[in-house]
């Protein structure tokens, strides 16, 4: 009988730390898990942040509407070249975006306004084209030359074929638009500057206290033989530079 119990008292002796082993094994087991669940939340949420980041910057690259207007940071502070949406608040800006348009079908340039270079300042689109003024002054003391520059940033089937650039300086107007099939430019248009840029032109002698005044309409030219089914859908982004001709790219 003394014998029977001390063999039990050793058998729940080995039992004990058996199970004491079983319970540090299943707090180690709770322990990993807990510290897995955090590092995959952790992994998760910059995921996201990734994923919001990479959104953002898609959008500001490739929304289709889209015309910003860079002015160059060393061309403005060396020269005393400033930049400008309103002629009536002359809020100093490096960089203005024209707002955009959710799509836009073909037109006829007769049906742009005749005065849409007085209309107003900032953004003033219409039916079906885009338009946008703003004002580049001269605060510096001395004569100068700048260059400005519209480039080709994203095209989506081919709208490129049928779209027309007006540019107004000062009053002014030039049409650009893509040589036709042909190798020929488009009737009362300039052809694209290159594959890439629709125009590189050169403002000569500005001098301190003079105001130049843009306006830039887009639109997809009906009239234009190239202006087909195919080209339903498209998109196209661009945007404009104002430099000296250090900084300029041929």
């Amino acid at each position: 009988m003394v014998k029977e119990k001390i063999q039990k008292r050793e058998v729940q002796n080995e039992q004990k730390p058996k199970k004491e082993k079983k319970k540090k094994s299943d707090s180690e087991k709770k322990s990993r898990r807990a510290k897995q669940i955090k590092v995959l939340k952790i992994g998760l949420l910059s995921i996201a942040l990734f994923l919001t980041v990479v959104y953002f910057l898609l959008k500001v690259l490739y929304n289709p509407g889209d015309f910003t207007v860079f002015l160059g940071n060393d061309f403005s502070r060396d020269n005393g070249i400033v930049m400008y949406e309103s002629i009536k608040d002359k809020k100093q800006k490096k960089i203005l975006a024209a707002s955009t348009l959710p799509s836009m079908d073909n037109i006829s340039i007769d049906w742009i306004p005749k005065d849409i270079n007085d209309e107003k300042d900032g953004s003033h689109n219409g039916d079906n084209y885009m338009a946008y003024t703003f004002y580049i002054e001269h605060e510096g003391i001395e004569p100068l030359n700048y260059w400005y520059s519209i480039y080709i940033d994203n095209v989506f089937k081919n709208v490129d074929e049928a779209i027309r650039v007006a540019v107004y300086l000062n009053g002014q107007e030039t049409v650009y638009a893509k040589l036709n099939k042909n190798g020929n430019p488009e009737r009362g248009t300039k052809p694209f500057y290159s594959a890439d840029r629709i125009l590189l032109e050169e403002r000569e002698d500005i001098k301190p206290g003079d105001i130049d005044k843009f306006t830039i309409v887009i639109w997809i030219e009906g009239d234009d033989p190239d202006c087909l089914d195919p080209l339903i859908g498209g998109t196209m982004k661009m945007h404009m530079e104002i430099t000296d001709e250090k900084n300029i790219t041929t």
